[in-house]
């Protein structure tokens, strides 16, 4: 075990990390904004009641037009976005271009949330947190102006774990409680906590994810090296057997040259099996991470995402799994 994989050592890096990145994030979120001009930024707070306390979320609206026939504002579906981090960093503002650009071409409300981080929330509360924000988001539509009956979540990064987990949650749940989810979008996700980093190879020699950010991250996250191969953490995971039969339809994003990709991979593969993959999209020649680095790549995968969004919540759309499309 190296000396960061320690869980009180990885919980005081972890926390350094958070104290000098948030000056970074908010210099790199404040260059975001500009990306995409063509797409508003139209936004409003509010916060999610949980059961470890309020969830800030900043909701991001289209701009709808008024319907000729009727003569009234249709309500739009709407996207629950879960940022990454490793479960430790919360940039929420660092996804501002992917929320306003999903608004813009998707037409939906977008709810960007700030969920609890590790190592002051360890696992399983971010999952949990998630899960109940999906919930009162997929019941709270009529009064915030978004429509919860036609929901979609995503994530990039530790927010497509989260949203895998949602998914997760919802199907285990098989109860008037658990939201509809009509598509889990899962971009460069990490899905096996339970394999070390060390044993993961990527396509190319040194690839963003490194071996000690996994020590910091995995065990500020899950401390217990037992409970990595949780469902709701590892769901690539060979240990995890469960029918997915009946899981919310999905979307993997993976990129060629990411330490993350085989995973990514291995759980679209699982998610075919269970007849709930809709696409699966390696994005060639980039890493973790791209599309904080390049715009124009990261336009044309939003453009994906958007789609399969737009897709999703539109009524007899025929958005149906990869293996039953012709």
């Amino acid at each position: 075990m190296s000396f960061l994989a320690r869980p009180a050592m990885a919980s005081l890096a972890a926390r350094a990390m958070q104290r000098l990145t948030a000056l970074a994030d908010r210099r790199i979120a404040s260059s975001l904004l500009g990306r995409y001009p063509e797409c508003p930024r139209n936004t409003r707070e509010l916060s999610i009641p949980t059961s470890v306390g309020p969830a800030r979320a900043v909701v991001y609206l289209p701009d709808v037009a008024i319907d000729s026939a009727s003569g009234s504002t249709p309500v739009p579906p709407v996207h629950v976005n879960f940022h990454g981090g490793g479960y430790v960093l919360p940039p929420i503002e660092l996804d501002d271009p992917l929320c306003r650009f999903l608004a813009a071409e998707a037409g939906v409300a977008v709810v960007n949330v700030d969920y609890v981080v590790a190592p002051q929330y360890p696992f399983p509360a971010p999952p949990h947190q998630a899960y109940e924000i999906v919930r009162w988001v997929a019941g709270h539509g009529a009064e915030h102006g978004w429509d919860g009956d036609r929901l979609t979540v995503g994530g990039q990064s530790a927010g497509g774990g989260l949203a895998a987990a949602v998914a997760r949650q919802a199907l285990e749940a098989r109860d008037d409680t658990a939201p509809s989810i009509a598509l889990q979008v899962l971009h460069y996700p990490p899905l096996d906590l339970a394999t070390h980093a060390r044993d993961k190879r990527a396509a190319i020699a040194k690839p963003v994810l490194r071996p000690w950010m996994a020590d910091v991250f995995d065990s500020a996250y899950v401390p217990d090296p037992r409970r990595r191969a949780d469902p709701l953490v590892s769901p690539a995971h060979p240990s995890d057997t469960a029918d997915l039969t009946g899981i919310a339809p999905a979307f993997v994003v993976t990129a060629e040259h990411d330490l993350l990709r085989a995973e990514g991979v291995r759980y679209a593969e699982r998610l075919r099996k269970a007849g709930a993959l809709l696409d699966h999209y390696d994005v060639p020649g980039v890493d973790h991470g791209y599309d904080q680095r390049d715009a124009e790549t990261a336009r044309g995968v939003y453009a994906l995402i958007a789609a399969h969004v737009r897709r999703a919540t539109t009524p007899g759309s025929g958005n149906t799994p990869r293996e039953n499309q012709p």
